[in-house]
């Protein structure tokens, strides 16, 4: 990973939890934060380890920091997940997140969601979610289910079936009820990488 990549990545982050991401923004959520201070070291820890220098001064303050608030926020998501840009969490507390999992631009987590691999069956795997997602609160997606682009998953959903684009999912086991999407769950997804 590259350090514009890495800027980028942090700044879109900033941008979908607060809307702005100048430098006083930055420094007001990354000491009072927690979902943005948690994806900062997340952040930091992916691209230090990338980096030759970083990887043994940076990264080992940044797994630290990233630990302590694991358990401090109850989120794990291994920072070497792969997340796009516009990482929102809305809430914390119990997000489980498989390091193989992919998860794609400005997606929104909400607190109790787990992605989670499938040990067995035709969904042995893990789970892909498209861009500009909305997940709601206790929602499981477990094995290689895919989500499409701009879906809506409801509140306590279990989704063990592919999600196709512009979907609304909910239930047990999850179920396509719409086809309205995410829109208007979704927002502050316009960052161009200007401060």
């Amino acid at each position: 990973m590259r350090y514009k990549e890495y800027k980028f990545m942090v700044l879109s982050d900033l941008y979908r939890i607060a809307g702005d991401a100048r430098a006083t923004t930055f420094l007001k959520y990354l000491l009072i934060g927690g979902a943005f201070k948690y994806n900062f070291w997340m952040r930091t820890c992916r691209y230090a380890q990338s980096v030759m220098p970083l990887k043994y001064t940076v990264y080992p303050l940044a797994r630290v920091m990233l630990n302590r608030l694991t358990y401090k926020f109850g989120i794990s998501i291994p920072h070497t997940t792969q997340i796009g840009s516009g990482f929102y969490i809305g809430h914390f507390g119990g997000i489980v997140v498989n390091p193989k999992s992919i998860i794609g631009k400005n997606c929104n987590v909400s607190h109790g969601v787990t992605l989670g691999k499938g040990n067995r069956g035709k969904n042995k795997g893990y789970p892909t979610i498209g861009d500009n997602v909305y997940i709601g609160p206790g929602v499981k997606i477990i094995g290689s289910v895919k989500i499409g682009n701009n879906v809506a998953i409801g509140a306590n959903c279990v989704v063990t079936k592919d999600a196709p684009d512009n979907s609304v999912v909910v239930g047990i086991p999850g179920k396509v009820i719409s086809m309205e999407g995410s829109e208007g769950y979704v927002n502050n997804t316009d960052y161009d990488g200007k401060i």
